[in-house]
């Protein structure tokens, strides 16, 4: 008898389809980041409070995940993120005073309740890069969709999973952290711009940190599935 087959290899992804990826981000960019900003701001500028203009912002990624409902026949969990990050927003904005610096603290807070998000998701049957990543690896087509799904059998790939969003999860906190200390000891107008940057800065370094990790994970993965299989031809026959 032979030795048993054992499958390492990891399937390829399938032929995106262009058009159906392309509206796929324009929706997702459209409705769950651009439409809640500039919906805000503007109800903002036209007297609304802080909380009333962020639940009505909220609404967007309520219509994307709709339509994801009805196009695809399933709930869209980077929507489902979305409109829950943006209610812990609107929740957030309620507590305490509502001075700048407080204002600044409770902004720093929301990214602090994302980082618990992400680590509390570890404790789920799958954590919360698996369903970032099927969102921005895939085209939403239920053969794409199958693939990503597929490589959760994968050791190599959970643990990617895994250790993605622990990572995700205490940048999160450590950044939420600073930026209240920061709060208490820098000006308000000099906050002001220190605090956006300072997300935006944190967001793009993971980001980077992100595609690296998952390139270097991917390769690390298909050397090791060429070493079994060269291993697995070599072994003799029984």
């Amino acid at each position: 008898m032979s030795a048993p087959e054992v499958q390492t290899q990891r399937p390829a992804p399938p032929a995106r389809k262009g058009g159906a990826a392309a509206l796929g981000w324009i929706l997702t960019i459209g409705l769950n980041v651009v439409a809640p900003i500039i919906t805000y701001h503007q109800l903002r500028d036209h007297g609304w409070s802080e909380f009333a203009a962020l639940l009505l912002s909220s609404a967007w990624p309520v219509l994307d995940s709709a339509i994801s409902l009805a196009w695809r026949r399933k709930l869209d969990e980077f929507a489902v993120v979305t409109l829950v990050f943006l209610v812990i927003t609107a929740v957030v904005s309620l507590i305490g005073a509502h001075s700048a610096r407080a204002l600044l603290i409770k902004d720093s807070g929301v990214t602090g309740l994302f980082g618990l998000l992400c680590l509390a998701t570890l404790l789920a049957p799958r954590p919360l890069m698996f369903y970032f990543g099927r969102k921005f690896a895939t085209d939403g087509t239920p053969a794409s969709t199958a693939w990503w799904n597929g490589l959760w059998q994968y050791e190599g790939f959970r643990r990617t999973m895994i250790v993605m969003t622990t990572v995700w999860g205490v940048v999160y906190l450590v950044e939420a952290g600073v930026r209240i200390a920061l709060a208490f000891v820098v000006d308000t107008d000099t906050m002001v711009v220190v605090s956006p940057v300072m997300i935006y800065t944190v967001l793009g370094c993971l980001g980077v940190w992100t595609a690296m990790y998952g390139r270097r994970s991917q390769a690390e993965g298909e050397r090791r599935a060429a070493e079994a299989a060269a291993a697995g031809a070599g072994a003799p026959a029984s």
